[in-house]
């Protein structure tokens, strides 16, 4: 059966599962989002508990959450791409990692962007007509704060190898990150992780089936990237 991956070319966390998927050359057909209605009248919505996506159908089951989403596949669709280290100490920084890019990096670019945007519960308003500043100021300090973090850390580790669930957080996390709150001067690694990143061509992909999308992000994406 025929692996179906819900969500939308522009979403980061569909990102995430969507480089596991293209890593390894796995057949599954993706289920766009409907920007013309509300998400809980969707599949994704009404089979995530928080009415979320990316969603994976693997036949009977359904995988919520693009963490678990590239742990399912790693243990159910083995390709090339060890998407988990089979060292077991190599897949603890693995996880760790992913949480840090999710939570830290992923998180505080969302927490701008939303900032940006009426609450859910009245899609059809659009954006605010004034985003809330110190919102947007906090969040990119806290971006600034694991911009540094990581800066150090990559200066005494290596990440596992390319492709791995670390590779499917940090490229969408990175990406959009740098769109608002651009990784500065003093992160020489970082920022060389992110093109490091972005030439790997399953990640390729990504950006490139995103870009008609990229009216959407709230302040105007960068010509760039």
């Amino acid at each position: 059966m025929t692996l179906e991956l819900h969500g939308h070319l522009f979403s980061s966390y569909t990102w995430k599962a969507l480089i596991a998927l293209y890593a390894n050359d796995t057949g599954f057909e993706f289920k766009q989002m409907a920007t013309d209605r509300p998400l809980n009248e969707q599949f994704a919505g009404r089979v995530h508990p928080g009415g979320h996506i990316p969603v994976l159908v693997d036949g009977d089951a359904v995988v919520v959450e693009a963490t678990s989403i590239v742990e399912h596949l790693a243990v159910h669709h083995p390709g090339p791409a060890a998407l988990i280290p089979a060292d077991p100490a190599q897949a603890v920084v693995a996880r760790m990692m992913d949480r840090v890019f999710d939570n830290y990096v992923m998180g505080n670019m969302q927490r701008v962007v939303s900032a940006f945007f009426i609450s859910r519960d009245k899609p059809e308003l659009g954006l605010r007509d004034k985003p809330d500043e110190a919102e947007i100021a906090a969040g990119k300090s806290r971006l600034r704060q694991a911009y540094a973090w990581l800066e150090g850390w990559l200066s005494g580790h290596a990440l596992p190898p390319h492709v791995s669930l670390v590779t499917c957080a940090a490229a969408p996390s990175l990406f959009y990150a740098d769109w608002v709150e651009p990784i500065p001067a003093d992160c020489p690694r970082v920022s060389s992780l992110r093109a490091e990143l972005l030439a790997l061509a399953p990640v390729r992909r990504c950006v490139e089936d995103a870009r008609p999308y990229r009216e959407y992000f709230p302040f105007g994406a960068p010509d760039r990237d």
